[in-house]
């Protein structure tokens, strides 16, 4: 199944590590350097121009991907439940 982050991108569900909070999340020191770091390697998308809310980290055989969404993640969260 495809869970949809906004805009025009959509990843395979099993693809997904893990959908992170951005509205309080950002603050910490660890999200913040793991953010930095994704971006300076560049493997950081947008799904979308709004402010991101969230953040989903994806990972296949090409690599690692961290997407920034303006949906919240515990909409994508619940996208990824629905059958």
């Amino acid at each position: 199944m495809y869970i949809h982050l906004g805009s025009k991108k959509s990843v395979r569900d099993h693809y997904i590590v893990g959908i992170f909070d951005l509205d309080g999340e950002v603050t910490t020191k660890i999200t913040g350097e793991f953010l930095a770091k994704a971006q300076s390697e560049g493997i950081v998308d947008t799904a979308g121009d709004d402010i991101p809310r969230s953040f989903v980290l994806c990972s296949d055989k090409k690599g690692e991907e961290v997407i920034l969404s303006h949906i919240s993640s515990s909409t994508l969260a619940g996208r990824g439940e629905e059958k």
